[in-house]
């Protein structure tokens, strides 16, 4: 593993490599959230391969890693029932001019995963499932607007969301205005909103939990809002998916919405996501009803063979394995591991870990308890010295109590410098270069 001093975590390999990735991939990575700027000054690592909780760069460093693909690779690293699955179906072809037995299989099964839903149709990513969603709604409403929580990060690459961010360059006015924002948890604000766009509101779309628990009666309340106002009821659940529990959060917290939205874990990191809901609104983009035809999701790629094995192959391991529950056991004793020694380096107050067991998130703050991407920098350059690759400290399956154990190691030396920094009040001699950047800003 890298050594402990981050003056000598050197990536010649990786910093070659990452120069190549900017001279032909804008940003030089297909995901933003993937790009260098999110990793300190010449510590970005370049992957070679993945091995379940395990990934080793193309410096021959190996890393814990957290947050595996984005949180889709939730099982590890090429799991062996998911890669015999995926390579039986390779055999057998992948894309045809007719649905494959596979798509009746996959569906089947991911019905009877999900039974709050009663119709589904698979993509390849989540932005074209939610915006199908979206879409489906303001067909079945005949609406124009689209109200999401103001409170969630990221709902679509398309224009309804993309253009409520610093980053709405190329987003038309008039479509920025088509959508509105609600805050998480606040029924009364909810209705306030759409007291004030009566009848123009087509759905709500919001995560049904991230980094903490609905507020008691608050699904069930937006479910009722949902009915009275005429709107439709939306939850992204390409997170809470499988990681809350195999039927997402719909099915641990039991409130059914109109529309849900899947992906990430589904395919253990093939690409593969979900549009589920009841069947009233999913057959309007089907072909057997009378009335005017919605364009809901048609993709060359969506149901590739193989990538629907790798979904099923998922769902099968989750219950053979009991992986939600491993998830938040693993969950829970890192947590309590990172919360025990930033309390005993003084920092408890500065390295704060937030979030669901199976989906933790670590914020690092000032001085004066603001959140800072200095002190950001500090701390995600102490964890690669020590060999853990970790934007958040989102658990796979594949971590074993070894993985856990000296991931705390690590952390307690990275909080022995947070300390000196918070001392001097002044982070900067152990940035070494310039710090991380939020994802969404105005300014390249």
């Amino acid at each position: 593993m890298p050594t402990e001093d981050t003056q000598e975590l050197l990536l010649p390999r990786s910093r070659m490599a990452n120069e190549r990735l900017h001279a032909m991939i804008p940003g030089g990575a297909h995901t933003y959230a993937k790009g260098d700027d999110q990793y300190p000054d010449n510590l970005a690592p370049v992957i070679s391969h993945g091995r379940g909780a395990h990934v080793w760069d193309i410096d021959g460093n190996r890393y814990i890693e957290y947050g595996s693909g984005l949180r889709s690779v939730s099982l590890g690293h090429a799991h062996p029932r998911v890669i015999e699955a995926v390579r039986r179906e390779l055999d057998r072809g992948s894309n045809f001019v007719r649905p494959s037995i596979m798509e009746v299989e996959a569906a089947e099964r991911f019905l009877a995963t999900v039974p709050t839903a009663e119709m589904v149709k698979f993509a390849k990513n989540g932005s074209d499932a939610t915006t199908a969603a979206v879409r489906l709604a303001r067909a079945a409403t005949g609406r124009p607007r689209v109200a999401i929580c103001a409170d969630h990060p990221f709902f679509s690459v398309d224009d309804w969301f993309i253009g409520t961010t610093p980053m709405s360059a190329g987003v038309p006015a008039a479509t920025n205005e088509l959508t509105v924002a609600f805050p998480y948890g606040d029924l009364a604000a909810t209705e306030d909103l759409l007291t004030r766009y009566q009848d123009e509101v087509a759905c709500l779309i919001l995560e049904p939990a991230t980094h903490t628990e609905p507020p008691p009666g608050y699904l069930a309340g937006l479910r009722e809002l949902a009915d009275r106002h005429g709107c439709v009821l939306i939850f992204d659940e390409m997170i809470t998916g499988f990681r809350w529990s195999e039927a997402g959060a719909q099915g641990l917290y039991g409130v059914v919405p109109d529309l849900s939205t899947f992906g990430k874990a589904l395919g253990n990191g093939f690409a593969v996501s979900a549009l589920a809901g009841c069947r009233d609104l999913m057959e309007l983009g089907g072909l057997r009803h009378s009335g005017d035809r919605v364009f809901l999701l048609s993709t060359t790629h969506g149901a590739e063979t193989h990538s629907l094995a790798a979904a099923m192959a998922v769902q099968t391991t989750y219950v053979a394995e009991g992986v939600t529950a491993r998830l938040h056991a693993l969950g829970e004793r890192l947590a309590a591991g990172v919360r025990d020694a930033a309390a005993a380096m003084g920092v408890g107050d500065h390295i704060v870990v937030r979030g669901r067991a199976s989906n933790l998130v670590f914020a690092t703050l000032d001085e004066n308890r603001q959140p800072s991407q200095q002190y950001r920098t500090l701390f995600l350059r102490r964890l690669l010295a020590g060999g853990v690759l970790a934007p958040s400290f989102v658990v796979s399956s594949a971590l074993d109590d070894a993985d856990i154990d000296h991931t705390v190691d690590v952390v307690a030396q990275a909080c022995a410098v947070y300390r000196k920094a918070l001392d001097a009040a002044d982070p900067t001699p152990w940035l070494v270069g310039r710090p991380v950047k939020p994802v969404f800003r105005r300014l390249a």
